[in-house]
């Protein structure tokens, strides 16, 4: 009876894995995860320092030729220099300010209207919403950095109207989003309880459903910010934002790809820069709100 229950038992598969190795696994997984973060933070607290004091980490003046033009990579030039003698690792310093400042504007300008838009929409309804809804249509159905460089020629190049069109172009994403969550929070009960108890429209628009509403916006706002640094580089690249000589990573990646051959360093490490903050962003971005759900 003993054999016949031993043979009726199925075999243990040879690959089963021991006890405790998904835990393994999955520990692994998380410090991955924590090092990148880690990574991550590390990278925009650079650019942190770049922005606020460039002077500390920038060995020369960006727009002085210090040395021979096209110079490698070396312990005085610790990126080079460009064709005209001028220390690469400095420009892409100064640069940071400018891009970044940039994207900021942008997505401040996006924020702000595209809340405002999406909470008078829904909130009121009827014709106010169909009004702004066409809007957002509208400009829901042009590319975004078209539409950008659409409206930088209309302000005129520069890098404040490079990022007033990056801001116009991200009013769509942000109030669609608001428009959904004023949509959902305006019919809860306190929100009708405030307004049963006499609390005016613009009282319960400001005091209720906004503070309830804003946080899928917000979060939102972190991965704009990633976009806009790219749009805001694209622009420059393309000869609408900072003129010359001012240092800016998408004009510099403009002027490397010119030396290509001679100093590939000119285009990879401008490049290089923009790749690795969008990247910071999106990480931080995704670690906030794990962090906050």
């Amino acid at each position: 009876m003993t054999a016949e229950l031993e043979t009726a038992l199925p075999e243990t598969p040879s690959d089963t894995r021991r006890p405790g190795s998904t835990g393994r696994h999955l520990r692994a997984a998380t410090r991955d995860l924590r090092v990148g973060d880690a990574l991550a933070f590390l990278w925009l607290f650079a650019l942190l320092v770049f922005v606020l004091f460039p002077g500390l980490a920038a060995p020369h003046d960006p727009l002085d030729p210090v040395g021979r033009s096209l110079l490698p990579a070396s312990g005085e030039f610790w990126l080079g220099t460009d064709y005209l003698g001028r220390d690469l690792f400095s420009r892409i310093v100064y640069g940071t300010s400018r891009t970044l400042s940039g994207s900021l504007t942008a997505v401040a300008i996006g924020l702000v209207a595209g809340v405002v838009l999406g909470l008078v929409g829904a909130y009121f309804g009827r014709f106010t919403d169909t009004v702004i809804g066409r809007i957002i249509d509208v400009l829901l159905s042009i590319p975004g950095l078209l539409l950008s460089m659409v409206v930088v020629v209309a302000l005129g190049f520069g890098q404040l109207s490079a990022a007033i069109a990056v801001g116009v172009a991200n009013i769509a994403v942000f109030s669609r989003l608001m428009r959904s969550e004023v949509l959902t929070v305006r019919n809860l009960g306190f929100v009708e309880a405030a307004a049963h108890l006499g609390a005016g429209r613009f009282r319960v628009l400001i005091r209720h459903v906004l503070p309830n509403a804003y946080g899928s916006v917000l979060a939102l706002s972190a991965l704009q910010f990633g976009l806009a640094i790219l749009w805001i580089a694209s622009l420059s690249y393309l000869g609408y934002g900072a003129p010359p000589p001012e240092p800016e990573w998408g004009r510099l990646v403009s002027e490397g790809r010119k030396y290509i051959i001679a100093s590939p360093g000119l285009l990879i490490y401008p490049a290089t820069a923009i790749v690795l903050s969008v990247l910071a962003v999106s990480r931080v971005s995704h670690f906030i709100r794990r962090r906050v759900g």
